[in-house]
């Protein structure tokens, strides 16, 4: 039961943040927020991190009917693929 609602409010908070980078990044011109990818990622994650108030309060506005408690955000930059692409060059040398 609890892993069902820890999953809801995932997915919750997932389609919302992903909306609110969508807005904030719709007003500058030739950048693209991806999933699997983001280019000039350090300067990224330093803007996001400064801005992570404001993104948090318009979480908190989106969601607060369906939420009591707002989460803390945590950003950073996921290299996982480029690790599983690493490994695939070593193995197929």
């Amino acid at each position: 039961m609890q892993e069902t609602r820890q999953n809801k409010i995932a997915r919750l908070l997932q389609k919302e943040l992903s909306v609110i980078f969508q807005e904030q990044t719709r007003s500058l011109h030739g950048v693209m927020v991806s999933v699997t990818r983001v280019k000039k990622s350090e300067e990224l994650i330093k803007n996001i991190t400064k801005n992570e108030k404001q993104i948090r309060y318009e979480l908190g506005t989106r969601v607060r009917y369906q939420l009591r408690i707002i989460p803390e955000l945590r950003f950073f930059i996921d290299d996982s693929l480029d690790y599983i692409e690493r490994i695939d060059e070593l193995l197929k040398k």
